[in-house]
C-alpha cells in the first residue's frame, strides 16, 4: 500500500505560478511511477504529467512547456511546478502512484484545489 499526501494548491492570478508537492509513504520501494492528474467540475479526471523509473517524463499536450514534474532526492516526493497558469488550469489536482506490475495508477491522494483567476 502507498499513501499520498498533496500540498501547495491555492488561488493564483493568470500568468502566475504554483508548486504542488506530494509525499508518498508505505511501500515506496515498489513505486514505478508517480503522476499528477486533475479534474475540473463536470469533467473527467485527466493526466497532467507522469515521471517513471529513470526519470522518464511525459506530459499532456495542454501543459507542455508550462509545467514540470520532478522527484525529490528521497524519491518519495514528487513535485509539479506550474508556470504561466491559465484559468482553464483550475481543477482539483491529484497525486497518483503505481507499483511495478500495475497497468494503471492504483494509489491516489486526496487532491488539492488549484484556482486560477482571470
Amino acid at each position: 500500500q502507498v499513501q499520498l499526501v498533496e500540498s501547495g494548491g491555492g488561488l493564483v492570478q493568470a500568468g502566475g505560478s504554483l508548486r504542488l508537492s506530494c509525499v508518498a509513504s508505505g511501500s515506496i520501494f515498489r513505486i514505478n511511477a508517480l503522476g499528477w492528474y486533475r479534474q475540473a467540475p463536470g469533467k473527467q479526471r485527466e493526466l497532467v504529467a507522469r515521471i517513471s523509473t529513470g526519470n522518464i517524463t511525459n506530459y499532456a499536450d495542454f501543459v507542455k512547456g508550462r509545467f514540470t514534474i520532478s522527484r525529490g532526492g528521497a524519491k518519495n516526493t514528487v513535485y509539479l511546478q506550474m508556470n504561466s497558469l491559465k484559468p482553464e488550469d483550475t481543477a482539483v489536482y491529484y497525486c497518483s502512484a503505481r507499483h511495478y506490475g500495475m497497468s494503471a495508477d492504483g494509489y491516489w491522494g486526496q487532491g488539492t484545489q488549484v484556482t486560477v483567476s482571470s
